[in-house]
């Protein structure tokens, strides 16, 4: 019967290019733009603000083609996981995978937890009386909620993510419309004096940290190579959805952000005591349709932030199945539930984590938040993938890749370098939080796990290498073939 599970007992392949490409779109908007508009004010100090949201698309594009080449050459459950598995196996054996895991497993959490902190921000216009102690309980219901909706069966998933990818661009194009109808050129075109001064560090240093609150706003994009082995027709479906998805999502934060600057001064945006500072959508609501209207769109904004948590666990609590599977993370997580064919240990670890972090999250700087978490992901997945693609290249280079990366390597310098201005300049951007030398730490204390796991396995350095090129064969691994008709 078509849709049951392989008899080996792995994914199925039932998420197709609309669905795929609605994930990645529900996950990378979410909540992002509507608390991230101040601050990308704030950091450039006026309206011209809108050039972090275009650096961060060029950044987004550009990493794009990475992962779309890689996740079509190679569609297993995990994502990143696969591609460093391949690429740095002939070196340093299963190192790399394993500091991929283990950053993941806090990183992909701890940027949902941002999303929660965003729902309780919007959730605090429309009861404006909502103390610490409640917002705390309800973001944690809330991260129950989605823990629970997700364990389930990926059709069950599919269909949801679906109904919440409508809402998400309902909500979105109410705030556009609204935007449009009361525009002031006057407001989202006047400049501050030296706004445009590229000879000022203070331009660019906002520029850095534009361009950090920018790609943070894209994340998500990559979403579904998280997903490689439930997407039908990867090697056309996934690149598809990656670019498509990043083109939908740029060309609804242009007018997103042109559009609320036309309507809010932006001097009431910096203003913590001004409810645009912390609600901006819905000021834009009131301001140009009233206060009912704008109840009705933060309630959709609610449901978008929602929907953004729901696809990033979805997909993030997939990257330790295949490592667990492949003795490169502690093997428990390599289970499936019985039934439902989705990762259990992944889920409910992500979960916890997302919770934790959110509680952090509601007692410190959202800007700060997001400065930490991107530099922890720097280092072991955006710039060493950028490295697997051309290693992989010169390595495999007969593997099938139904997609190559336009232009190439420029796409990769250019991600290359907009990665290292990210990370170069966050301590400059996050005085007195040191966030390089926090994700330093945390990638020092990952390779101590790393040998100690490694030696008790007796796998490299205290082991023969193991070189697996399953992909080069033609082969997938028969876990992730699809079900049978």
């Amino acid at each position: 019967m078509s849709g049951s599970p392989p008899p080996t007992g792995g994914f199925v392949r039932r998420v197709g290019l609309f669905q795929a490409t609605a994930i990645n779109m529900s996950q990378m908007c979410g909540i992002g733009p509507f608390v991230t508009i101040p601050l990308m004010v704030a950091a450039f100090g006026g309206p011209q603000a809108v050039i972090g949201f275009v650096a961060g698309a060029v950044l987004a594009l550009c990493d794009g083609l990475v992962w779309a080449e890689l996740g079509a050459a190679l569609p297993g459950s995990g994502g990143s996981y696969v591609y460093l598995r391949q690429a740095f196996q002939y070196r340093t054996g299963r190192m790399m995978p394993f500091l991929f895991v283990w950053t993941a497993m806090l990183f992909i959490p701890l940027i949902m937890s941002t999303g929660v902190v965003g729902f309780v921000q919007y959730l605090g216009y429309l009861a404006p009386g909502l103390g610490q102690t409640s917002g705390d309980l309800i973001g944690l219901g809330v991260i129950a909620l989605v823990v629970l909706l997700l364990w389930r069966g990926i059709e069950h998933i599919a269909r949801i993510t679906t109904v919440m990818w409508v809402v998400m661009i309902a909500s979105v194009l109410m705030v556009i419309v609204a935007a449009a109808s009361d525009f002031s050129p006057h407001l989202a075109f006047t400049y501050p004096s030296g706004a445009f001064d590229l000879t000022s560090g203070h331009f660019w240093a906002g520029f850095a940290a534009g361009l950090t609150i920018g790609i943070y706003d894209y994340l998500g994009y990559n979403t579904t190579a998280y997903m490689g082995a439930e997407i039908k027709d990867p090697g056309r479906s996934l690149p598809r959805s990656v670019i498509f998805s990043i083109l939908g999502i740029m060309a609804i934060y242009l007018l997103l952000q042109i559009g609320t600057l036309g309507v809010v001064d932006w001097g009431r945006m910096t203003d913590p005591h001004d409810i645009a500072s912390s609600s901006v959508a819905s000021a834009v609501l009131e301001e140009t349709w009233g206060r009912g209207a704008a109840d009705t769109v933060t309630v959709l904004i609610l449901i978008t932030a929602f929907a953004s948590v729901f696809t990033g666990l979805l997909g993030g609590s997939r990257v330790p199945y295949d490592a667990a599977r492949d003795r490169v993370f502690f093997r428990p997580y390599g289970k499936l539930h019985p039934r439902h064919r989705f990762p259990m240990l992944g889920l409910a670890t992500m979960g916890v984590i997302t919770a934790i972090g959110f509680l952090i999250g509601r007692h410190t700087d959202l800007a700060t938040l997001i400065q930490l978490l991107t530099t922890v992901m720097v280092i072991v997945q955006a710039l060493a993938q950028i490295v697997a693609l051309t290693v992989l290249r010169k390595r495999q280079p007969g593997l099938n890749r139904p997609y190559r990366m336009w232009l190439y390597p420029l796409p990769s310098v250019v991600a290359f370098v907009g990665w290292c201005v990210i990370y170069g300049y966050a301590d400059k951007n996050s005085p007195g939080r040191h966030p390089i030398e926090w994700s330093l730490a945390w990638v020092a204390l990952g390779c101590v796990a790393f040998l100690v796991w490694a030696r008790r396995e007796k796998v490299w350095p205290f082991g023969p290498k193991e070189i697996h090129e399953e992909y080069m064969s033609g082969r997938e691994d028969p876990d992730t073939q699809p079900a049978a008709t």
